[in-house]
C-alpha cells in the first residue's frame, strides 16, 4: 500500500476516532458504538424495547439522547434522537412547542390519515354540538369495536390479519434510521415485503367497505332508516371527497379505536387477576357506584400505544435544558411516562387504581394531563377518550360480574413489539362462574359503603353472577379457555 495513502487512512480513522468520543460523551443513554450507533443495543433489545427505553430514562432523569448512526454530518441531525418522558417536556412537545411538528416518518401509505384528522374533529364537533347522536353500529362507524379472539377455531380475517402485519411491520420503520428502511424497502427484505403486501388487502378491504356504502346511500329509500354513522356523514357532505381520502378517514377510525380498547381490556383483566384485592374492590364498587381508577392505572402502566415520535424542524431547548437540533428526531415515551418513581413514587410499577382517587376516596381525581398521556394531551388529545372508558367499564362490568378469571396454568404473558402494546400470544384464562354472596354480605358490614339492595338483587341471580334463567339456575358449569388478543 503506497505510504501516501496509509497515512491518508490513518488520519481518517484517527480524526473519526476523535470525533466519535467527543460526541459520545455528549450523549446520555444507552451505549453509543463506532457507525452504528445505540442500534446493537436497540436490536439485542427488541423483544423488550419499552422497558429498556424505561430502564434508560430512569437511569438519565427522564430524557436523553442517542444517535442511531455515528456518522459525521448525520449524528447531529437525522441520527439523532431525544428521547424524554419528563411532563415539562412532554407539555412543551405537544402543546407549547410550536417548532417541534408531526412529520411523516413511515412512509406514504400512512402519512395521508392524518389529514383527515381536522375534518373529522369538526364533523364529530358538529354533531356534539347539535345535540346528535353518532352511531356505531358497524366497525367503520364512529370507531371500531374491541376485537376479542375467543378461542381458537374462529374463522381467520384476512383484514384483521393484514392489518396487525402492516402495524407490527411499521414499527421497523420508527426503529431503523430512514436510509435503511427505504433501501430494504427497494431491495424487497424483510418486513417490508410484508407491508407492502398488507397494505395492498388494507386497500381493497377499505375501497369494498366504501363502494358498498355508497351503493347503500344511493339505493336507500327515503322512509328507511339512514346511515348516521361517521364515515356515511362524510359521504352525505356537499364537499366532493375522493375515494382515496374516504379511505383515509376510515383507517383512522380503525387506528384509533381497534386494537387500543382490546390491548387495554387484555392487560386490564391480567391485572386485576394478578391482584386479588383490586379485583374485589371492583365488584364492590360495580354493586354500588362503578368509577374511572381501574381504567386509568392500566393505561398507565400499558398504555395501548407505548410510544410516539415527532420531527424536529428548527433548533429548540427543551424545558429541562435539551437542546435539539432541526433534523433531529424525538420520541416521547408514554410507557415510561407511567413507570417513573420521580413522577408517581416509589409504588410507580404497582397496579394501585386508588391513586386516582380523592383523599376520602369518593371522587375520581385525574392527574396532571402531562403526567398521564396515554391520550395524548393538549390540543391532540383523543377525541375518544371517554368512549375508550366507556367501552371498558361497560366490558368489564359485564365480564367480572358473572365470571371469576384465572389464568391458564403455564401461560406466560408477554409484550408484543409493535406499534401497539399487543399481548405476544394473547391472554388465556379459565372461566368459571361468579359467586358474589361474600362480596355482598362484606358491603352489608361495611358502614361506609352506601349499598343499593335493589340493584344488587337485580344483577344477581340466585347468589350469582353468569346464570341466564329467569329462575337463577344454570352459570357455566365448565372451565372455558378465552384468549383475548
Amino acid at each position: 500500500m503506497d505510504i501516501s495513502l496509509a497515512l491518508l487512512l490513518f488520519s481518517a480513522i484517527t480524526c473519526y476516532l476523535l470525533w466519535f468520543t467527543f460526541i459520545s460523551k455528549s450523549l446520555k443513554g444507552p451505549r453509543v458504538w463506532p457507525l452504528l450507533g445505540s442500534l446493537p443495543g436497540l436490536i439485542e433489545n427488541a423483544d423488550r424495547m419499552h422497558d429498556w427505553i424505561a430502564d434508560n430514562l430512569r437511569a438519565c432523569g427522564g430524557t436523553y439522547q442517542t444517535c442511531i448512526c455515528a456518522i459525521p454530518f448525520l449524528a447531529r441531525k437525522q441520527g439523532l434522537v431525544t428521547v424524554t418522558c419528563d411532563p415539562k417536556n412532554l407539555e412543551h412537545i405537544l402543546k407549547t412547542g410550536s417548532t417541534i411538528i408531526r412529520k411523516d416518518r413511515l412512509g406514504k401509505p400512512f402519512s395521508m390519515i392524518f389529514l383527515a384528522r381536522g375534518s373529522l374533529t369538526r364533523m364529530v364537533t358538529r354533531g356534539c354540538s347539535r345535540g346528535r347522536r353518532l352511531h356505531s353500529s358497524s366497525p367503520l362507524g364512529l370507531c371500531a369495536k374491541p376485537w376479542l379472539d375467543f378461542g381458537p377455531g374462529l374463522p381467520d380475517n384476512s383484514f384483521a390479519s393484514a392489518f396487525d402485519r402492516a402495524t407490527e411491520a411499521s414499527l421497523q420503520r420508527f426503529i431503523f434510521p430512514e436510509v435503511i428502511w427505504k433501501l430494504k424497502k427497494w431491495l424487497r427484505l424483510g418486513l417490508e415485503v410484508t407491508l407492502s403486501r398488507s397494505l395492498v388487502q388494507v386497500d381493497e378491504y377499505l375501497s369494498g367497505v366504501i363502494n358498498a356504502r355508497k351503493l347503500e346511500l344511493m339505493t336507500q329509500q327515503k322512509d328507511a332508516n339512514p346511515h348516521d354513522d361517521l364515515l356515511s356523514r362524510f359521504m352525505k357532505k356537499k364537499e366532493s371527497y375522493s375515494d382515496k381520502f374516504l379511505q383515509h378517514v376510515a383507517l383512522n377510525f380503525i387506528l384509533a379505536g381497534r386494537d387500543t380498547s382490546s390491548v387495554a381490556l387484555s392487560w386490564f383483566f391480567w391485572l386485576v387477576m394478578q391482584n386479588p384485592r383490586v379485583e374485589k374492590e371492583i365488584l364492590c364498587e360495580i354493586c354500588s357506584v362503578l368509577i374511572e381508577t381501574r381504567g386509568a392505572d392500566v393505561d398507565k402502566l400499558y398504555p395501548s400505544v407505548p410510544e410516539d415520535s415527532k420531527h424536529v424542524v428548527a433548533d429548540d431547548v427543551l424545558p429541562d435544558g435539551t437542546f435539539v437540533p432541526a433534523g433531529s428526531s424525538i420520541t416521547y415515551s408514554i410507557y415510561s411516562a407511567g413507570r417513573m418513581r420521580s413522577t408517581w413514587g416509589e409504588d410507580c410499577l404497582d397496579f394501585k387504581p386508588e391513586r386516582w382517587l380523592s383523599m376520602n376516596g369518593d371522587k375520581f381525581v385525574m392527574h396532571d394531563s402531562y403526567k398521564f398521556v396515554a391520550f395524548n394531551a393538549g390540543p391532540r388529545i383523543c377525541l375518544g377518550k371517554d368512549l375508550a372508558y366507556l367501552q371498558m367499564k361497560s366490558i368489564a362490568a359485564a365480564v367480572l360480574l358473572r365470571h371469576r378469571l384465572t389464568a391458564v396454568a403455564g401461560h406466560k404473558v408477554e409484550q408484543k413489539m409493535s406499534l401497539t402494546l399487543f399481548m405476544k400470544d394473547g391472554l388465556k384464562v379459565n372461566v368459571r362462574p361468579r359467586d358474589l354472596k361474600s362480596i355482598v354480605a362484606s358491603m352489608h358490614k361495611d358502614k361506609d359503603v352506601e349499598l343499593d339492595s335493589d340493584k344488587c338483587l337485580s344483577i344477581l341471580s340466585n347468589g350469582k353472577c353468569g346464570a341466564y334463567s329467569e329462575s337463577g339456575g344454570g352459570g357455566i358449569g365448565v372451565d372455558v379457555v378465552v384468549g383475548v388478543v
